[in-house]
Order: C-alpha cells, then structure tokens, then sequence
C-alpha cells in the first residue's frame, strides 16, 4: 500500500477512492496475540456501510461468540483460500465515519511487524478507551427528510401546519428531533405523525455528544496570541535549514542538536507557524506532558486552536479531542508518546521534543517506542520531522553520523549566556552526615539563598529510607515486597513501607521477620527524607517536593510551578521530573544529590542515562541574567559519564561510550530483541525458556546471537517469576525472520506469559 499527496488532501473521513466499500467481503483483524486476518461475508444491508478502519462486531470462534474487531481491507471476491459457503456474517458496524485512516492501517501494519504483535493488537493501541466506549455520547432518534421528497416538496399539497414543519425540517443544516421540530414549527406531535406515515418523513437513530458541545478545542489560551520574538543568528540558520521541508511535501528527519537554554522551543514554534500557514497540522511530542506546563503555555500563546492530550484526562475529554483532531478544528496537538496516533487529517509535521526520554516507550503490547514510530508515521504521509535534545539518544546520534538524520547543532544559549560552571563533590572524601547535603552544596545554598537566587535538588529517589536492613551480622536481611524481589521503601509521612514496582504497603514491622531482632536498621535517603532536611537547615525559605507522591492530583505540577515562579518557592526538589524542561531565570544553583543512582544498573545504558539526568538538570540554572553553578555529589567522579557531564561535554562523552558499544554489539551497533517470560510457577517459566532457546539456537543463523536465558535482575514482579533471554543481531530482519519461524511452534504454557520486547531500552 501507498500514500500520496491527494489522499491526504482528502476528508480524513472519507473513503480511500481506490478501496472498495460495497464489497461483499471483509477482512477483519482482533486485539489478540494472532496475527491472522478473518474473512466475513458483509450481509445486503451492510453493503456500502463498511469501510476499512471501522470497528464491527462478528461471530468468533467455533461457540460463534460476538466479538469485536477491526476491519482492515474490503473485498468483492473473498481471498484466495476462502470458499464462501464457510465465512460468517458480519452482525453490525461500530463506528461511522471509520476511526482509522488509510495511513493509519499502513502504521499499525508496520508496527505489527515489526515489534513483534498482532495487527489488532497494534490497531487497539491507536484508539484511546474514551474514543472506543464513545464517552460522553448518547443515541438518539431524529427526524430526515429522504431526497426524492425534498426535490418534490413544492407540488406537495399539504395542511398548513404539515407543510411548515416539512420545510423546516429540510431548510435545517442539523438533525433535529422530534420535539425540536414541534418547537420550531409551533405544532403539536400530530402532524408530524401524519408526515411519517406518508413516508415523507423518516426517524435515524444517531450518536449525539451529551452535555458539553464535542467541538470545545482544548481549554482557553492564557493570553492572546503572540508574535515570534526574534530569532537569534542560530535558530534563523536552523529555519533557513529547515524550510525546505517545511514548505514541501517531502520526508526527512532532522535532528537538532542544541545545549540546554539554546531556544529549542522557540524553532519547534517558528517551523509549525510555517505549516500551519500552509493550511496543515503539527504534532509535538514531549516525555511527560503534566511536567512542562511553560512548554503548553508557549504553545497556546502563539496558536490558538491547541489540543493538549495527557494522562490526566478523562474518557470524555479524550473523546472530544479525537474529535476535534480528526475533524480537522485543530492546528497543534501537544501530548506524550499516544499523541504520535493523533488523527490529524492534514499532517505538515511531527516534533520530539527530548527524543533521548526513555517514557517514549510503551512498557505493554504493543511496546512501541514513540520516537520510532513517528519517524515511521513521517516517511509514510511524507512529511519532516524534528528531534530535540541536548544529550541525544545513541541510536539517534548514530543515525545522524550515518546520514540518515541530518544534524543540525545549536552550541550557544539565548543571549550568549555561559554554561553553568559545574564541581563534583566526591563522597568518599566529605565527612559522613546523617542527610543526604554534604557540607559543600550546604554553604553553596545558603550563599545562593541569600543572594535572592533559587534553588533545584535533584535526587532520584523517592520516600525517606529507601531500605530497610537487620543490622545483625547473623542475619542481614533486607525487608523486600511479599510479592516482588525487590527491597521496600520507608515512606515516614504514612508510616508504611511501600514497593515501588507493584504499590503494596505493609506496616512497618516492631522486629525482624527473619530472626526476630529487636531493632532494624533504616538507610538510604529519599526525597521525602530530603525535604525534612532542607525544612530543618532552611526554616526561613520555603521548600516544595516534586515527586509521584506529592504529585499526585491535577493540576499540582501548575501550582508548585507557578509558585515557584513567583518567588513563593524558594527550593524545589524532586526526582527526575525537575530534570527537564524548566526555564526559571533566577534558578543560580542546581544541586545534584546523588549522581549515582542509576549509574550501576546491570544495564548497558547505564552510563548514557547517567550523563542525560546530569547534564539535563545542569542545564536548569544559568537561564538569566546571572551566571549559574552546579554541585553533583558522586562517590564516582571519575567516571567517563559523570566527567563529561560536568564539562557539558556530549561528543566527549559519545567519544568514550560508542566504542565500547560497538565492541560488543550493543546498539546503536546492533539490535536487540529480549523476550520475558513470567508465571507464578518459577521452574515452569524457567524451563519454558530454556526450550525456547533451544528452538531458537538451532533455527537461527551465525549473524544472530542469543544471550541467556537467565534470571531477570528483577526476579519477581507482583508474584510472576521472570525469566529472561535476548536476540542480537546487526539488523532487525534476521531476528524478525528467526522469530516469526519460531514462535507458532513454541506457545507459552498454561500459566505462562511471554512478552516480546523489540529495541528495549531497559534490560531489568
């Protein structure tokens, strides 16, 4: 299948002029792990009605169970194979116009293959829940006019009333009911009546939006709209690159490479003016869309028609702005990584803003990694897309060095302004303390505080203890999660130790459940523990805590934000949210609290996801008019990751860590597949994937090598045992091919689950 310029001209709601919609035949694929698509007969009535991209409802199975699914293709001949005297009826069609679009069906039909999932699977990934439950509508019964009659109206001769109520009735550009009809004709039911038993006119049932009008775009802008500062000499030589694509019909990918505080911001802004005055749409991708309230702000000042799609909206909102996109009322759809499936109709552009942001990955079937499938989603409607960060994703890098991407850098921030100065803190040196401040970033918040500066902690970790241990040498233990193998977390504000991965809470026990030792010992220190610290050495400034705890209503990132923007806030910590998009001018120091949370992760992006935390959160200070510091406290300063981080450092950093990745065959230098198998029974998983591997080894060719199985580091997750093994291979073919051999031989067991994860961006 193709895409080409007219179509996507075309209403989005219309059919695709070359697909046939009054076949006799339709192809219908389910939200299941098979990866078949079902021929049905479509009965008389239906014929002309069905269309690709609509949800029907068919008999499935040999019990005849109604099920829904999606229908993919139309034909008038059922596919070679098929005898028609064994295809089932269709019963109904679910959606009219069609949820899909051609482009669409192409998209899901590459995401099907190539991470490994079913068509439907990836198909249901597209809709948002709101949109397949049709929230916030209702069915109702309307009164039409058929056209033979409107075309004879005049020679009707009717009664009075008859006559004015049919004429309404047809002069009405919307459907009206029965009682709207009485209202504007000023009649009772009976005429009305007599019209329907003349045939002159007919009642349609019809799904209508109740309440709320469906075509509310988003919430009102902040302010009026505004006009494009000047740009500086580096965003009007990044456009001038960029215009090409933006005034064309052409894919290309462009990465732009600009350090923290370079004005990202401002060219996503200016290219999606230059589409929107073509007349198209833009979509923009940002990790964590409740996080960067100034980024929305921005947008809706300079657009005026922006829908904003995050985790905090209910089914009716997500409903209405489906509707909204697809209807074309839209010019910016902003929203995290299922934003990418947004049905703009007259797509111009797509942009990823901090593309390296691991929660572009989807962590459930289909595990989809948004960057990816954008760019996928931009060469198939043939439109540019745009990467932005500072500490670009090694694989996208790597693509830029290849020619794939075009690169293209940004090296200095918005008025000249220097990179902040940044000074490592080594721990094993500094005297032992009971917080998590050593005595260096303690004075240099206090200088900063009382030069009327702002403060951001980072520490990427949540509640007070992070552990609890038995400190008898007898013994030991750490006190883990019932129902994962992993160590619980003191949280003191609801005096409960809480898992992290599965959310279980349990008191705090008075003894050690092992060997019943009268005391335990608490250590590790969180944000919650921070925050009591910051409270007691700086009773006169005000702290506020940012983290999924604190976090946890809508509209708490605004408020903690503004107040911080307006000085109520004196100190703001958190976690890794803090980290990335937050331009406040008079934030002079940052303080990184531990460097090393996640550097000794037995992952091998490790170090890269290292180096982005700190240089992202580095680049928060040093934003106005006074120059910027940054402590981050390390017990490995001489690390490559946290060394070239300190120096703002990006192709130093590259420098060091590409070779070692190509020494192994660790992408960007190969690609990888992990399969994960879970079960509550631990040798039943464990011998499952040993087969499996067996299956595999002896199928696959020399270019693939397998790794494991083995253990996950995680073993136990919400009383699942997890086994894993990976795939590696230069190129993803052979190990698409090795596994679509492989896996209908190889079903999971009674009990058993196995997820396919396609490029992971986590091995724990």
């Amino acid at each position: 299948m193709s895409l080409v310029n007219d179509k996507r001209q075309a209403a989005w709601f219309d059919a695709d002029p070359e697909v046939e919609t009054g076949g006799a035949f339709a192809g219908v694929v389910f939200n299941r792990p098979m990866d078949l698509v079902l021929t049905y007969r479509v009965p008389e009535r239906l014929r002309g009605v069905v269309r690709p991209g609509q949800r029907v409802r068919v008999p499935l199975g040999r019990g005849n169970r109604p099920a829904v699914g999606y229908c993919v293709r139309v034909d008038t001949v059922p596919p070679d194979g098929v005898g028609p005297g064994r295809v089932k009826d269709l019963l109904e069609v679910l959606d009219d116009p069609p949820l899909i679009d051609a482009a669409m069906l192409e998209l899901t039909r590459w995401m099907a293959g190539y991470y490994a999932c079913s068509w439907g699977q990836a198909l249901d990934a597209v809709v948002p829940a709101g949109v397949k439950k049709r929230a916030g509508t209702r069915v109702g019964t309307f009164l039409t006019v058929p056209e033979e009659v409107r075309r004879a109206r005049e020679s009707l001769e009717l009664p009075a009333k008859q006559a004015e109520a049919l004429a309404i009735l047809c002069r009405s550009a919307e459907p009206l009911t029965l009682s709207d009809l009485c209202r504007l004709a000023q009649c009772a039911p009976g005429p009305i009546a007599a019209l329907r038993q003349r045939g002159y006119v007919h009642t349609v049932k019809r799904r209508v939006g109740r309440g709320a009008a469906l075509s509310t775009v988003g919430e009102p802008a902040p302010d009026a709209v505004q006009t494009a500062p000047v740009l500086t000499a580096e965003q009007a030589v990044v456009l001038e690159r960029l215009d090409p694509a933006l005034q064309g019909d052409a894919f290309a990918t462009f990465l732009i490479h600009g350090v923290t505080g370079s004005g990202k911001t401002e060219v996503y802004l200016s290219a999606i003016e230059r589409v929107v005055a073509r007349g198209r749409e833009a979509i923009v991708l940002v990790p964590e869309i409740s996080l960067t309230p100034q980024t929305i702000r921005r947008f809706r000042r300079r657009f005026d028609r922006v829908a904003v799609l995050h985790s905090h909206l209910n089914d009716v909102e997500r409903h209405r702005h489906w509707q909204n996109i697809a209807s074309g009322e839209v010019q910016v759809v902003v929203g995290a990584r299922s934003a990418v499936f947004a049905p703009a109709r007259r797509l111009g552009l797509i942009v990823i803003d901090e593309e390296h942001e691991a929660t572009f990955k989807q962590e459930s079937t289909p595990r989809y990694h948004a960057r990816d499938v954008a760019v996928k989603r931009a060469q198939l409607e043939r439109v540019p897309i745009l990467l932005g960060s500072a500490t670009p994703a090694l694989e996208t890098w790597r693509n830029a060095e290849l020619g794939r991407y075009v690169r293209l850098p940004m090296r200095e921030r918005v008025g000249a302004r220097p990179m902040p100065a940044v000074e490592l803190i080594d721990l094993r040196h500094e005297r032992p303390a009971l917080g998590g401040l050593s005595e260096p970033l303690r004075r240099a918040m206090a200088a900063a505080l009382d030069d009327k500066g702002q403060v951001i902690l980072l520490l990427n970790r949540r509640g007070f203890h992070t552990f609890v241990i038995c400190p008898k040498p007898q013994c030991g233990q750490v006190l883990k999660c019932h129902h994962c193998d992993v160590a619980l977390t003191y949280h003191k504000g609801r005096r409960l130790l809480i898992c992290h991965t599965c959310d279980a809470e349990r008191d705090r026990p008075p003894a050690c459940p092992h060997c019943r030792a009268p005391h335990l010992h608490y250590g590790g220190i969180g944000t919650e523990r921070l925050e009591r610290e910051i409270e007691a050495a700086f009773p006169y400034h005000v702290a506020r805590r940012m983290d999924s705890d604190t976090m946890r209503t809508p509209g708490s990132h605004e408020q903690v934000l503004a107040a911080f923007r307006a000085g109520d806030v004196r100190i703001l910590l958190g976690t890794q949210m803090i980290a990335k998009g937050l331009d406040f001018p008079d934030v002079t120091l940052v303080g990184v609290v531990n460097a090393d949370t996640a550097l000794h992760m037995p992952d091998f992006r490790a170090a890269e996801r290292t180096f982005q935390l700190v240089a992202q959160v580095a680049g928060r200070t040093g934003r106005g008019d006074r120059p910027g510091r940054v402590l981050v406290q390390t017990y490995s300063p001489d690390h490559h990751a946290i060394v070239c981080a300190a120096r703002h450092d990006y192709e130093g950093f590259v420098a060091q860590e590409l070779p070692e990745r190509e020494q192994y065959g660790m992408p960007p230098y190969g690609r990888l597949v992990r399969l994960i198998a879970r079960g509550a029974r631990e040798p039943t998983v464990r011998d499952y994937l040993d087969e499996l591997a067996r299956a595999l080894k002896a199928a696959a060719t020399p270019a693939v090598q397998l790794v494991g199985p083995a253990p996950a580091p995680v073993l136990k997750i919400r009383n699942l045992y997890r086994y894993h093994l990976r795939l590696r291979c230069a190129s993803p073919r052979p190990l698409q091919a090795l596994w679509q051999a492989v896996a209908p031989t190889l079903p999971p067991p009674s009990g058993v689950e196995l997820a396919v994860d396609v490029d992971p961006v986590s091995l724990l």
